[in-house]
């Protein structure tokens, strides 16, 4: 087995806590699945990733890679896929994507927006043997 050389997790500073937060409840939820399912080992995961989750990919990738050695996903492919903040306006009910975080209608220009996407952070799917 290759020996990999982590900087600690306090030389990562606190941005990357969050997502060893997120990739520790992520593994508890596919070990369960895998138990559930009888599972030998994890092929691939994907996620939906909401703009909004504050998540960084290439950290969440790092911290689950770390935290899912020696488990039935070490190895496991985590597929990322990002999902763009949408916004449905509340006056004139024009939906639209958000850019540079500016919360505003474009048609109206009216700060009353309802978010429809952008706050995911969802298993999508499972391949497993």
């Amino acid at each position: 087995m290759p020996t990999y050389l982590y900087p600690s997790l306090t030389e990562c500073g606190s941005s990357i806590m969050h997502e060893m937060a997120i990739a520790q409840s992520l593994l508890d939820i596919i070990l369960q699945e895998g138990e559930t399912h009888r599972v030998r080992r994890v092929v691939s995961v994907a996620l939906k990733v909401g703009e909004l989750s504050s998540v960084v990919p290439e950290s969440l990738r790092f911290c689950f890679e770390l935290i899912a050695q020696g488990t039935i996903v070490e190895g496991a492919e985590l597929q990322i896929e990002r999902v763009a903040v949408t916004c449905r306006c509340e006056d004139c009910g024009k939906e639209f994507s958000v850019e540079h975080l500016l919360f505003v209608c474009p048609s109206c220009r009216s700060r009353r927006v309802e978010v429809l996407s952008g706050r995911e952070l969802n298993i999508q799917s499972l391949e497993a043997e």
